[in-house]
C-alpha cells in the first residue's frame, strides 16, 4: 500500500471540533495574586470578563497561538508561558464544540503594570484562595468594586492555575518568573506567602532558599531605600 492509498479518506466523515487557546496572565499586586482580563464584547458572555484567548490557527501550533495572543491582546511580547490543562466540556462554550488549552502566562511586577497601563481594556482582578495547601476548588476574583464574573469556564482555569502554582511553587523555579531580575530575598518570600497565602518564618525561607544553590548574589544592593538597602541576588539553577 502506498502512502497516497493509506491518506484515501474523507475527513468530512468525522466531526472537527474547533480548538482555542486561553491564557491565565498573573502576577502579584499589592502583595496579592491577581489577573489580567480582557471584556468580551460580542455574544456569548457579551460585556463580561474574560481570559485572553483566540482559536488556534489550521498552520499554527499551540504554542505560537499563546504567543500570538500574549501581543494581540495584551501587548506583551515575552513572557513565562507553560500549557495549563486542557479544558474539554462538551457544553463549555454555547456556540460550538471548543476544547480550550490553557496558558499559564507569569509576569512580573513590571511587566504587570506596563499592560495595564498600555492596553486599553485590560483589568487587574485579585485571586483569593479560600482553601488552604493544594486542596483545590474555587478562588474569587474581584477588584475593590466587588467580585467580577468570568465567561465560560474561565474561573475554573484560573483556580487551577493557582493550584498548579502551588503544587510547583516549592521544587520549581517557576516563581522566579513573577519577579525582576534582579530582587532581594523579601520579595522572592512576598512571591511565596501571596501564591501560597500564608506568612513564612523568614529565618527558615532564607536558609532554605539559600541552602538549594538557586540563587547568586549580584554584589548590588537595592535603591531607594531610607534604611539599610537590602542585597540582591538572581536566580541561577545549580547544575
Amino acid at each position: 500500500m502506498t502512502d497516497d492509498e493509506a491518506l484515501d479518506y474523507d475527513p468530512n466523515a468525522y466531526q472537527r471540533p474547533s480548538v482555542a487557546v486561553d491564557l491565565v496572565l498573573l502576577g502579584i499586586r499589592g502583595g496579592e495574586p491577581a489577573v489580567l482580563l480582557v471584556k468580551r464584547d460580542a455574544p456569548p458572555f457579551a460585556g463580561r470578563r474574560a481570559l485572553p484567548g483566540g482559536f488556534v490557527g489550521i498552520d499554527e501550533t499551540l504554542d505560537a497561538a499563546a504567543a500570538r495572543v500574549l501581543h494581540d491582546k495584551a501587548g506583551i511580547a515575552n513572557a513565562h508561558l507553560e500549557q495549563l490543562y486542557t479544558f474539554g466540556a462538551v457544553a463549555r462554550d454555547p456556540r460550538m464544540r471548543i476544547i480550550s488549552v490553557a496558558y499559564l502566562a507569569l509576569l512580573d511586577e513590571a511587566a504587570f503594570a506596563a499592560a495595564l497601563e498600555d492596553t486599553p481594556g485590560l483589568l487587574a482582578a485579585t485571586i483569593t484562595v479560600p482553601w488552604p495547601g493544594e486542596t483545590g476548588g474555587a478562588v474569587e476574583i474581584a477588584t475593590p468594586k466587588g467580585a467580577v464574573p468570568l465567561a465560560f469556564d474561565h474561573a475554573d482555569i484560573v483556580a487551577l492555575a493557582m493550584l498548579r502554582l502551588r503544587g510547583k511553587l516549592d521544587y520549581s523555579d517557576v516563581g522566579f518568573a513573577l519577579l525582576p531580575e534582579r530582587f532581594t530575598l523579601r520579595q522572592l518570600q512576598d512571591v511565596h506567602e501571596a501564591i501560597l497565602g500564608v506568612a513564612l518564618n523568614k529565618p527558615a525561607f532564607r536558609r532554605r532558599m539559600l541552602d538549594r544553590g538557586w540563587l547568586a548574589p549580584t554584589g548590588e544592593r537595592e535603591g531607594g531605600t531610607s534604611f539599610r538597602p537590602a542585597e540582591l541576588y538572581r536566580f541561577t539553577r545549580s547544575s
